[in-house]
């Protein structure tokens, strides 16, 4: 199955899902500290502004968990069969020859309300810091685990699990009163088949 036009983006959409439904998950067993998915959960293009890690918008009125999830895109490359490495294969030699695979690098950004100082100018204190901590902890639990868990299932033939690497994770912020994590994952799509232009054979 070739590369399509919506290929990452049906990719995104899906892993933007996956995290989501772990989220709640979580908080739906209850686990201390586990906010469930924010409210304001969407693809975005470029990069993450923080200006929703209090958002509870597209609630319908009955309140939600606080935060901005967002998958975006940071790179899109050609990988071979030593995915994830860039294959640099110099190309125009021998005409028209598309990479196996392609792969697209997603960073899953989740930001929550940090604790901030006081009208009075007082730092948060060491429960309120505690709590914020054990909040973002969870929430990089979860998000590391539920990649690990749906990414092989994503493609669309289930027998054949799709290729992936899960990166690096770090805690991010605070900053402007939100904390919280980046994530990233590599995933392997089919090569684009054959350049635009060419006929099917």
């Amino acid at each position: 199955m070739p590369l399509t036009p919506y290929s990452v983006h049906d990719l995104a959409e899906a892993v933007l899902g996956c995290v989501c439904a772990a989220l709640d998950a979580a908080a739906a067993d209850g686990v201390e500290g586990a906010l469930g998915c924010p409210c304001r959960a969407c693809v975005i293009p470029g990069a993450v502004a923080w200006d929703g890690c209090d958002a509870i918008e597209g609630c319908g009125g009955e309140g939600g968990a606080p935060g901005q999830l967002t998958v975006s895109v940071a790179r899109i490359y050609p990988a071979g069969p030593s995915f994830p490495a860039e294959d640099r294969t110099v190309q125009g030699v021998r005409g028209c020859t598309p990479p196996p695979l392609t792969a697209a690098e997603l960073i899953i950004t989740l930001l929550r309300c940090a604790p901030v100082v006081d009208e009075g100018g007082c730092p948060p204190s060491c429960e309120e810091l505690s709590e914020a901590a054990r909040a973002v902890h969870v929430d990089a639990a979860t998000v590391y685990s539920a990649l690990w868990c749906c990414v092989p299932g994503l493609g669309p033939n289930p027998r054949r699990p799709r290729r992936f690497t899960v990166g690096g994770q770090r805690i991010i912020g605070p900053e402007g009163g939100c904390v919280g994590l980046e994530q990233r994952v590599t995933v392997a799509l089919p090569g684009c088949g054959r350049c635009p232009g060419e006929e099917a054979s």
